[in-house]
């Protein structure tokens, strides 16, 4: 006996086993770990990660130090801001919505101080 099935169908069950099956993009990824260089883009869609910049620490998810070379952004928390996307670890776009950002930044004075806000 041969079943034949519509595109639709087979579409849709498609649909569903990948949107039920884990991959890569259902990973969570600790932001806390976050360090090095760090380019700014200016198309969310080419960030590797929306982030809103905190008015308060208390309410941040990761108190950022920026330091003025890469070599010494070589622990969580520490950002080298670097003009050439080439040399960055990893890209963000500064999200204007806090409801669309992947986590929340504060920037602060005192590098001892970088990392997750716990």
């Amino acid at each position: 006996m041969v079943v034949k099935f519509s595109r639709r169908i087979v579409l849709i069950v498609v649909l569903v086993i990948i949107g039920n099956s884990p991959s890569v993009f259902s990973a969570q990824i600790d932001f806390c770990k976050l360090f090095g260089s760090v380019y700014i883009e200016k198309n969310p869609k080419l960030a590797g990660f929306r982030v809103y910049e905190e008015d308060s620490e208390a309410f941040c998810d990761v108190k950022i130090f920026e330091v003025e070379s890469r070599v010494y952004a070589d622990r969580e928390g520490l950002w080298h801001f670097t003009d050439t996307k080439a040399f960055a670890d990893f890209t963000i776009y500064f999200e204007p919505k806090k409801g669309l950002a992947d986590f929340s930044v504060y920037f602060i004075d005192i590098e001892s101080f970088a990392g997750c806000n716990n």
